[in-house]
């Protein structure tokens, strides 16, 4: 059976990545057995490398690119050529997610953002929280 395809956002994504004994570290354990396959455009990947620059994080150079390369590898890269219709959101910054999920036809978009999450009963592709979607797709496997 192949693994879910799957469209990570960015806010997820981070907890995944910098907090290894954090509630979401299942997650990217998930991506590095091949449970999952993570989904990744040049718009999704470039919200990542912007948001992982931010200072807060307080990250070097090369920190940055080790989390990138924790992720990057795992993941099946998508080209977006001709965007598609999605429904209006909030945040400029979740048209992007929303374009790869419907493009590539993902089996979920993962999220913890109230306005992407609102638009779960009018989106074609389910958008789900972690918890959800590791209660849906991975609860049959043990994880």
């Amino acid at each position: 059976m192949k693994p879910p395809r799957v469209v990570i956002d960015t806010n997820v994504l981070l907890s995944a990545l910098l907090f290894n004994a954090g509630t979401l570290n299942w997650l990217r354990q998930a991506w590095q057995t091949e449970d999952i396959c993570p989904l990744s455009s040049r718009e999704t990947a470039g919200e990542l490398i912007r948001v992982l620059s931010y200072p807060k994080f307080e990250l070097s150079n090369d920190e940055q690119e080790d989390l990138l390369a924790d992720y990057l590898p795992w993941c099946e890269t998508v080209v977006v050529s001709k965007p598609p219709d999605v429904p209006k959101c909030r945040d400029p910054f979740d048209r992007p997610f929303l374009e790869l999920a419907l493009t590539a036809q993902a089996d979920t978009l993962i999220t913890g953002d109230n306005d992407l999450l609102s638009l779960a009963p009018v989106f074609l592709i389910p958008i789900l929280t972690p918890r959800s979607f590791r209660d849906t797709y991975l609860s049959t496997e043990g994880k």
